[in-house]
């Protein structure tokens, strides 16, 4: 097992964290406010499937596959907004189908990187202290995100049916 078979692996374990909070779920639960935030599980689900494809694109095409954060319009952080909400039309379903092609198409790229020290400039971001990441950083970014979210599904399951990932 080298670093790259230890970086997919604890992703995968997170992942499955993440999706375990929304088994049996019907689409309304998924969408469902348990705390004072706007945090639901498809939300949540959602902006993780977000936050990993843009990330894995960065890995490949540097910052312009972010864009730049400095001249986000309203409209641009209202789509941001709504990868934390289930919006009309949208399904639990279809959201864990989206975030399974997005997780395979990670572990892919992942597996065939040829340098986990391959760097690329951030992009322009007021919360960056930063001036580049490796491929490895980003990993390690999106494993912590999907964690810290995974975590934030959890309260929410047990809010709505006190069934927990752990435990």
């Amino acid at each position: 097992m080298d670093e790259r078979d230890d970086l997919i692996a604890t992703l995968k374990k997170h992942r499955g964290f993440l999706r375990h909070t929304a088994k049996d779920l019907t689409d309304e639960q998924a969408g469902q406010r348990t705390t004072v935030s706007e945090l639901c599980i498809g939300g949540l689900v959602k902006h993780v499937t977000s936050v990993e494809r843009g990330w894995a694109e960065f890995i490949v095409e540097g910052p312009k596959a972010m864009g730049d954060f400095t001249q986000m319009t309203e409209a641009d952080w209202q789509r941001r907004a709504d990868e934390f909400r289930m919006l009309p039309g949208d399904t639990l379903t279809g959201v864990l189908a989206e975030y399974e092609k997005v997780a395979a198409q990670t572990d892919e790229l992942v597996a065939g990187l040829p340098d986990l020290n391959a760097t690329q400039p951030l992009p322009k971001a007021p919360w960056y202290q930063e001036d580049a990441w490796t491929a490895r950083r980003v990993l390690l970014h999106i494993i912590a995100e999907t964690a810290q979210h995974a975590g934030h599904a959890d309260i929410i399951r047990e809010a709505i049916d006190g069934q927990k990932s752990m435990g």
